[in-house]
């Protein structure tokens, strides 16, 4: 299965395992998994870091260089993903996580969360 995991969840993985649930562990950790990142939260932990958010203390290039060495891949943004945000219900006002969401029903995959709100998106979204 292909799984893309949001920002915080990446964070995690990469940084601070012990705060992913048992489930996320064990979607990660399964190999018949494919896990993925996409630039959108490259460029929310770019954004964020700019802004000094605690949450974020991490350098991009390290966490994407990580990501890459762990086999993770890379979901690019592109116009598709974009245009599918106007038809997702006005359940969160992240544009990161609305981003994510639209990438995940436009690839036909499933996003991990850990955000509860974010699980209320119709389609292959995930609470972990």
């Amino acid at each position: 299965m292909k799984l893309l995991l949001d920002t915080h969840l990446l964070l995690w993985a990469a940084g601070q395992p012990e705060k992913l649930s048992a489930a996320a562990l064990a979607l990660i950790n399964d190999v018949q998994n494919e896990l993925l990142f996409s630039v959108a939260s490259l460029w929310e932990v770019t954004i964020k870091l700019g802004l000094g958010r605690e949450d974020f203390r991490v350098d991009p290039r390290l966490l994407r260089r990580g990501l890459l060495d762990n086999d993770y891949s890379e979901l690019s943004i592109a116009s598709e993903h974009v245009v599918m945000i106007d038809t997702l219900p006005h359940i969160h006002k992240d544009p990161f996580d609305r981003l994510l969401v639209a990438q995940t029903m436009a690839e036909g995959i499933t996003l991990l969360t850990s955000d509860p709100i974010v699980a209320t998106y119709p389609g292959a979204v995930r609470l972990v």
